[in-house]
């Protein structure tokens, strides 16, 4: 491949999801990706999207001085790129082309809108750290608003789905009540389960979740953070746990971040309904996402990362 770059480099990306805002600062040496900076905000851009399909002039500012602080975070930790991306919010709010230009103003730093196949490349990418695929894999990204699938294996494309379901959202439509009523599960995993037929036919050798819903749901399961594995079983325990306690107990009681503590249930139904999907027992949870796909992408090709999400996603030869 022509134009790439080479060597160690620091980069840095922030994702705009549905829940957070999250700022990763990373050293990237050929197929390792090294944390320097990991930061988020939880500015609840789903919630504006769903109240009143805009964000608004408070909170477009409030935004923009965010990404402001998180830009000179990443200049004085030795960021040489910088790569600000939207998701499902900046898809569907109305005044996006404004968050865009007020951002970049401010910022200094273009505010790319992914479509739903390039946030799952980028995920793809986020999860191998560009490494070549050798088998058949599915990658689930379960955000806030939407969950990204991507499969792909040896010799075949890459292919990426959007799906409309995500943790925050389903909340909304379901649940009221904290800890949610045995009434109320019992609706986000008939929702979660009709959602998810939609997601895209595949019979992957492996699954893989990311995000951090996925993440904190290993908190709540026996053995989750050890094994960085989700089962059946573990599914099961889910529900048991967030029924029996209040957000804030979650919070206090298992260190479940704050932002995510009232969205466990509906996130165990999503996996409970992938698992179902895709006649599997047990789903691997990676820590790398979109952030990390996205630092990986622009070390490896530059200017040129966006154009070449397909390609990145087979991963490359060092």
């Amino acid at each position: 491949m022509t134009g790439e770059t080479s060597g160690e480099q620091i980069g840095a990306a922030v994702d705009l999801g549905s829940t957070s805002v999250h700022l990763l600062v990373a050293r990237v040496v050929e197929h390792r990706v090294e944390p320097l900076v990991d930061e988020s905000l939880f500015l609840g851009l789903g919630a504006a999207v769903e109240a009143a399909g805009v964000l608004g002039d408070v909170a477009r500012a409030g935004l923009s001085t965010a990404l402001s602080e998180y830009a000179e975070r990443a200049r004085t930790a030795g960021a040489e790129s910088i790569t600000f991306v939207g998701t499902e919010p900046l898809r569907r709010l109305a005044d996006a082309a404004r968050i865009v230009a007020e951002v970049e103003a401010a910022s200094g730093v273009p505010l790319h809108v992914l479509s739903h196949e390039e946030e799952g490349f980028l995920t793809l990418v986020g999860v191998t750290e560009g490494r070549p695929v050798e088998h058949d894999v599915l990658v689930v990204d379960i955000g806030g608003g939407s969950s990204e699938f991507v499969s792909v294996g040896p010799g075949q494309r890459a292919v990426a789905t959007g799906v409309q379901v995500g943790a925050a959202r389903l909340v909304r439509g379901h649940v009221s009540a904290d800890p949610p009523t045995v009434a109320e599960l019992a609706a986000l995993r008939a929702a979660a389960a009709q959602a998810i037929e939609m997601a895209p036919i595949s019979r992957p050798a492996e699954v893989i979740l990311v995000g951090g819903t996925a993440s904190n749901l290993l908190k709540i399961v026996p053995d989750g953070r050890l094994t960085r594995r989700l089962t059946s079983a573990d599914i099961g325990t889910a529900f048991e746990v967030v029924a029996g306690h209040s957000s804030d107990a979650l919070v206090e009681r298992f260190l479940v971040r704050p932002a995510r503590a009232r969205i466990l249930g509906a996130g165990a139904a999503i996996v409970e309904a992938i698992m179902q999907r895709y006649v599997v027992d047990e789903i691997r949870v990676a820590d790398g996402g979109v952030r990390e796909g996205t630092v990986v992408a622009v070390a490896h090709a530059g200017p040129s990362w966006r154009d070449r999400l397909e390609e990145l996603a087979h991963g490359w030869v060092v």
